[in-house]
């Protein structure tokens, strides 16, 4: 079980930052420009030396790849080299779906379960649920064996409408089925939440801005009006990012026409100015847009269109501060290099990109954890500003650049690094994991299948979940202290994780905002209105 908890833990950490190198403000661009440089001529005179005169046989391909690589670690922290193998995983994230059956699974000892069956998938479609053991893909024993992650998703993955035989155990009634599957389109929603929390405000999380984001929302901010909305919580925490025109056009429909939204500016010096157009679809109601530490590049396009139009509030903590936007770039065989091409400011014309040193990218991360020690997290007064970086909005408010947006109403994180760490176990994955394997032990006594019920009544016994937790806890070694203060965060997070495994991620998020500090400060701030 150790081995789970590390490989999971492993995955969030490395998936956060993905999220920053990869989830950048880019435009893909299809064609490189030809050059000449006589650097170039340099560079494949040595590469004709070493494949045709040195002494041993080279790895020519890995030799261009450090080159490379080496290259771009010298430019701004933004500026990624991504490898073929990569690239593909990547593009999908970005594409709003994949091709496969549509499942997450864990590996259980030597067995691969079923942790969550994903929503408009082929196997939600086929009957799978959340706990089945996968036995068989056609005629390929896929247990009681040391299988690889990257083998299983070969075997399971696959392009559309082509078909594969899973045979699946049961457990909970000791049956083994066989589900016939034609892989197909998988949805990747960046639009993970969407709901009315009261009978006049509106609710919606972005997650990342992908090619489908901006379909999403509008789909997501119709019906939400549909059902008499009146006021809107945006909520971009712990967005890292994306494509630059769905930001644009999500800007677009909160504002009147011809309000400027960004100004973005390349090394020639051509400044490209957007500005509203005349089809907002949300351009009157009230405004809340929650922001955190993690909440970056097009999500603070967005911040900034609203703060500096005076559209709406930023609530919650300085965002991190990437004002740079990325051209992905062929290099040839699958490989590409994702570049930063121009600066973007906010409709004032601040940059709020922060201050990079290009020989430590990872200094350049740290700032944001830095934050803690410094006392920013618990104190706006803490937060750096530069006296010839003020900026006025149309109606006289003081607004920063320099270093991201700081938020019109401060949501303050008074934890020390300690207990932010407490903090991050007890909202991470890590729940995901132990409410699978507690749902998974004691499967007659859970019976989670009427989502409305689940949602409405209080979690069922509490008790023995708490006691359950501080066992996986020690177990594992992790420094999470279960108490009474903490309990019922606890105890709502394994709700929530409940919901995201049985039911689907809206039903997580609504749980987990029942006890949000940012939504009920939303919600005060709404009331005195």
């Amino acid at each position: 079980m150790k081995r789970n908890t590390i490989f999971l833990f492993l995955i969030v950490v490395l998936s956060a930052a993905i999220g920053y190198l990869f989830g950048s403000n880019f435009s893909p661009k299809v064609v490189a420009k030809n050059a000449a440089h006589p650097s170039i001529t340099k560079l494949n005179r040595l590469m004709t030396y070493l494949t045709q005169d040195y002494v041993d046989k080279i790895n020519a391909d890995s030799l261009v790849r450090v080159v490379i690589e080496d290259i771009v670690d010298e430019l701004d922290p933004h500026s990624v080299y991504i490898p073929a193998v990569q690239n593909e995983s990547l593009a999908e994230s970005m594409k709003g779906n994949f091709e496969g059956i549509g499942v997450q699974f864990r590996m259980i000892r030597d067995t691969i379960s079923v942790s969550r069956v994903l929503e408009g998938g082929p196997s939600e479609r086929a009957g799978l649920k959340s706990g089945d053991r996968i036995l068989m893909a056609d005629q390929d024993t896929l247990y009681s064996k040391e299988l690889q992650n990257d083998q299983i998703v070969g075997r399971l993955k696959g392009n559309s409408s082509t078909p594969v035989r899973l045979t699946v155990y049961r457990k909970k009634q000791d049956l083994i089925y066989t589900f016939d599957i034609l892989r197909g389109p998988v949805p990747l929603p960046s639009v993970s939440s969407a709901y009315m929390i009261d009978q006049n405000t509106g609710y919606i999380k972005i997650n990342r801005f992908s090619q489908t984001t901006y379909s999403e929302f509008q789909n997501s901010l119709t019906s939400l009006l549909e059902q008499q909305m009146n006021d809107l919580i945006l909520d971009l925490r712990g967005n890292p990012g994306g494509y630059l025109l769905p930001a644009k056009q999500i800007a677009d429909d909160f504002l009147e026409a011809s309000k400027p939204i960004v100004i973005v500016e390349g090394n020639n010096g051509k400044r490209e100015r957007t500005v509203s157009s005349s089809q907002g679809l949300f351009e009157r109601g009230s405004l809340f847009v929650l922001v955190d530490e993690d909440s970056a590049s097009a999500s603070e396009v967005i911040a900034g269109a609203v703060q500096d139009n005076d559209r709406g509030l930023i609530m919650g903590r300085r965002t991190f501060g990437k004002g740079l936007v990325q051209q992905q770039l062929p290099l040839g065989q699958g490989d590409q290099v994702r570049l930063t091409t121009a600066r973007y400011y906010t409709p004032t014309g601040r940059s709020i990109q922060r201050p990079y040193d290009s020989s430590s990218r990872s200094d350049y991360y740290a700032e944001v954890r830095q934050r803690y020690q410094t006392g920013e997290m618990g104190d706006p007064t803490k937060i750096p500003v530069n006296d010839s970086l003020i900026f006025k909005t149309p109606k006289g408010r003081t607004v920063y650049g320099g270093g991201g947006i700081t938020p019109d109403i401060y949501i303050a994180n008074e934890d020390s690094p300690e207990e932010a760490w407490n903090s991050y176990l007890i909202s991470s994955n890590l729940i995901d994991l132990f409410v699978f394997l507690e749902l998974d032990k004691h499967y007659k006594k859970f019976d989670f299948d009427n989502a409305p019920q689940f949602f409405n009544e209080e979690l069922p016994y509490p008790e023995e979940f708490i006691a359950a937790f501080k066992v996986f806890c020690k177990s594992n070694s992790l420094p999470v202290e279960v108490t009474p203060e903490n309990e019922t965060r606890i105890l709502n997070s394994i709700k929530a994780f409940i919901a995201l495994q049985r039911f689907n991620e809206n039903m997580y998020i609504r749980i987990i905002n029942q006890t949000d500090p940012f939504i009920l400060r939303a919600l005060d701030e709404i009331a005195k209105r």
